[in-house]
């Protein structure tokens, strides 16, 4: 949603601007073709997304329009604005959820499809694995997490068979997982069965529902009057914080919605871009 999203923005020509999930850099190519002498914060807390976007970039790059790579996660985007230099920005975009670069990246451990090694960490610096979620978390909280993040009506059964299975031995690659859970609940339609539970693991292993509320609360405080907050996200949990947060705001007057109701990618968009189904995005403008 790369039209919807840099419209959403209102790119201002010197204008700074935070792409709080930078990826391979497609979103921050576009702020920085819309504006010859903007400043963009790109930041990331995966180091290869960072060196991706770092060559995508580079093209664009002038003493005029100047690019700052940050690798962090966006919770952390307040001190990185501040470190720069900085203390207003005019614009603020999450793209939430795994990017391709880490689902097609070897040995990362975020797709059921691979036979690599249990990890789903996006900063790599980060001690939790999927691995020791999977090995060592109690089988209620196991239970919790396959519900609570995935959606998952199986979540009880799957978190039993799991401990069942580790008892034996260590459950530690991705296609072992999955197995296992396809033998548990057996395939449904067209969506893999481990799809919910591999969602819920990166969840909790990256944190990302928790920082989401608090990184949106700290990004409206640093926006400029008419700046804009725009969020894509991918499952109804992170839409429902987004959505909440945004209420939040407004109720307290910071924030003024600009996308009553989610804006969603057309069958265009779905048919070239099949990734891109679940996206909700909204946007809102600081007071």
């Amino acid at each position: 949603m790369l039209t919807e999203v840099l419209e959403a923005l209102k790119i201002k020509e010197s204008g700074i601007y935070i792409d709080g999930t930078t990826g391979l850099g497609g979103h921050a190519e576009g702020i920085l073709k819309n504006a010859q002498q903007c400043t963009l914060i790109a930041m990331d807390s995966d180091e290869l997304a960072i060196q991706a976007a770092r060559e995508r970039l580079k093209t664009f790059m002038s003493e005029r329009r100047k690019v700052h790579f940050v690798r962090d996660n966006f919770s952390n985007m307040k001190t990185a604005v501040n470190e720069l230099g900085y203390e207003k920005v005019d614009g603020i975009l999450l793209d939430l959820g795994v990017s391709t670069l880490q689902l097609k990246a070897e040995d990362r451990g975020f797709s059921f499809l691979r036979d690599e090694p249990l990890d789903m960490r996006m900063d790599k610096r980060q001690r939790l694995t999927a691995a020791e979620i999977v090995n060592r978390y109690p089988e209620k909280d196991l239970a919790h997490i396959i519900w609570q993040y995935g959606d998952e009506g199986f979540s009880r059964k799957l978190a039993r068979v799991i401990v069942t299975a580790r008892k034996k031995k260590p459950v530690s690659a991705c296609l072992e997982l999955a197995e296992i859970i396809e033998r548990a609940i057996g395939r449904r339609g067209r969506i893999h069965p481990a799809t919910k539970t591999f969602q819920a693991l990166r969840i909790e292993v990256n944190k990302e529902l928790a920082v989401l509320t608090a990184a949106i609360d700290e990004g409206a405080g640093l926006l400029n009057k008419g700046g804009r907050f725009c969020v894509l996200s991918y499952h109804s949990l992170e839409d429902r914080i987004v959505k909440n947060s945004f209420k939040k705001l407004s109720a307290e007057g910071r924030l003024s919605i600009i996308t009553k109701k989610p804006l969603v990618p057309d069958r265009e968009e779905i048919r070239t871009n099949p990734s891109s189904r679940s996206a909700k995005f909204r946007a809102a403008e600081a007071l």
